[in-house]
């Protein structure tokens, strides 16, 4: 248990931010979910819109501190390639 008031605040942070982040990473995988629904229903045009909007949405996530750089860009990728290979 945090005793002194430099450690009370820092929990206070952890916990606060643990919600923020929790939030993001699930609005994001909200995002991936979306492009690999369209993916699977076969519409291409849908695909490439919902690709469109996930695409800032994990970047910001890496800016953030949620996932690491080369994560996003794996699952950018991956996703890009599902779409394309639509046509």
């Amino acid at each position: 248990m945090a005793n002194s008031v430099q450690s009370k605040k820092r929990a206070r942070q952890n916990e606060k931010r643990n919600d923020i982040n929790t939030a993001r990473r699930s609005r994001i995988r909200t995002f991936i979910r979306k492009v690999e629904e369209a993916i699977a229903s076969g519409d291409k045009d849908a695909a490439a819109a919902a690709l469109k909007a996930a695409q800032p949405e994990l970047m910001r996530g890496v800016t953030k501190g949620v996932f690491h750089k080369n994560t996003a860009s794996r699952k950018l990728s991956r996703l890009a390639a599902r779409v394309k290979a639509l046509a």
